[in-house]
């Protein structure tokens, strides 16, 4: 987890410097060796076509920024990664423009950023079951992409207890209502471990610059900390335990219950874990914190 207080102005704005910074140190640290470069190509091969899976879904207060996709974007390309095999995309081009994004579908150079009901894009017309989960999954992920980043907004749900890497890719598929009875619990998990996603994730990068700790998956300005951070993990499940115990640290201290208190927990993570998706217990994850 890396904090840059300054990264976000008073006024919302985004300091692109800080940003770029964040990124740097946050893959060097995620490294182990210090060399952001040596990990991302061991993540991402260079015959790769990456996609970034973004989250639009709140408009331009609560989204994933045009600015946050962009850097990452350079971060992969500085590591010797084809631009024109990046595409930033999410499920509609309508959430994409409103979350201040500008669409790029059919560019030879550059990243290419689109929504799923894209002409001749759509979502795929077999069906995918999975343990209790079936669904039609966007071509972007299912056929476009080979490998995937989570980079995933991170907020309170009203539903799921928690909204962040994992939930996700409920927006690669076509019917993610059915699947938000009893905490988005085991569904979360079961999407994930799904073979469009689990055979493509490579790397999550939850944004928690501006944080919805309450009321969410909507903005609400007075339950939103600009907390100014981002969480990397190749880890899906510990990356998002990571932001829920973020998420109850700014609840106490607005002096608001615990999710658990209020019936809502997000249990899906536990799940996960058991399925050995990933870790969700503080015992064993390690979390390298710093501040810029």
């Amino acid at each position: 987890m890396v904090e840059s207080p300054g990264v976000l102005s008073k006024g919302g704005e985004l300091d692109s410097r800080r940003l770029a910074a964040m990124y740097d140190r946050g893959f060097s640290l995620l490294s182990g060796s210090g060399d952001k470069q040596d990990l991302l190509r061991t993540l991402f091969k260079a015959t790769d076509t990456v996609g970034i899976k973004v989250n639009t879904i709140g408009g331009r207060a609560l989204s994933t920024r045009p600015e946050t996709a962009a850097a990452l974007s350079r971060c992969l390309t500085g590591a010797g990664h084809p631009d024109e095999q990046i595409i930033v995309w999410d499920r509609t081009n309508r959430e994409l423009r409103e979350a201040g994004f500008s669409l790029r579908m059919n560019q030879k150079r550059g990243p290419r950023t689109l929504g799923t009901d894209t002409q001749g894009v759509g979502y795929g017309s077999q069906l995918v079951s999975h343990r209790s989960v079936g669904s039609l999954f966007s071509v972007i992920q299912a056929r476009m992409v080979t490998a995937s980043v989570s980079l995933a907004i991170l907020k309170d749900h009203g539903l799921a207890g928690v909204t962040a890497g994992m939930k996700n890719y409920f927006g690669a598929i076509h019917n993610p209502n059915k699947y938000h009875d009893d905490h988005c619990d085991p569904y979360v998990a079961e999407v994930f471990e799904s073979g469009p996603v689990k055979s493509k994730h490579r790397l999550t990068v939850v944004d928690a610059l501006l944080v919805q700790y309450h009321r969410g998956p909507a903005y609400h300005a007075t339950w939103a900390e600009p907390v100014g951070a981002l969480i990397f993990s190749t880890d899906p499940v510990a990356a998002d335990f990571t932001g829920w115990q973020l998420i109850e640290r700014l609840r106490k201290r607005s002096g608001l219950p615990s999710l658990a208190e209020e019936e809502r927990e997000p249990s899906y993570m536990r799940t996960a874990s058991r399925m050995r998706l990933g870790c969700a217990r503080h015992e064993d994850i390690v979390l390298i914190k710093e501040v810029l």
